[in-house]
């Protein structure tokens, strides 16, 4: 077992199958030492959205389940990684991350939300986790999430 998936099983966090992407789009795209993942959604264990992440931050939904929303996006995020690199202890970086928060119009506490996909990667890769990041605000998401998160790594 790689170091990342031990750290991930001491979390209690067993990445799931991949996610198919639901569009004209593939989960990932690879150019030489760069891996650009795809926005993942906040797809539990069995591949479905729970009730308490559908729906609007600051409109029904709360900034807790928001964080633990993208919190399983970073776990869909890494997912698709080691889809791509096979072992995850070949990733040198988490260069970047960029959070899409469906917020309701009034709600400007976006950055909290995203910290729930941001201290996961720390947690996940340790210091190689630390990234850049955007966190955008937006008027919806594909079915009907809270939250979606994409990623861009550094890899051998």
């Amino acid at each position: 077992m790689s170091k990342v998936e031990q750290r991930l099983a001491a979390l209690g966090v067993t990445l799931p199958a991949p996610a198919a992407p639901i569009a004209n789009y593939t989960p990932f795209v690879r150019a030489g030492s760069l891996v650009i993942i795809s926005g993942q959604l906040c797809l539990g264990p069995e591949g479905k959205i729970a009730p308490q992440h559908v729906g609007r931050v600051g409109a029904g939904v709360s900034a807790a389940d928001a964080a633990s929303a993208a919190r399983l996006c970073a776990i869909n995020v890494l997912a698709q990684l080691r889809a791509c690199i096979g072992d995850l202890d070949r990733t040198l970086r988490c260069l970047r991350l960029g959070g899409f928060i469906n917020a309701a119009p009034d709600f400007d506490a976006l950055a909290g939300v995203m910290n729930g996909a941001s201290d996961f990667m720390v947690e996940a890769l340790g210091d190689a986790g630390r990234h850049a990041r955007s966190t955008v605000g937006v008027a919806s998401l594909p079915l009907s999430a809270v939250v979606e998160v994409e990623g861009m790594f550094e890899v051998r």
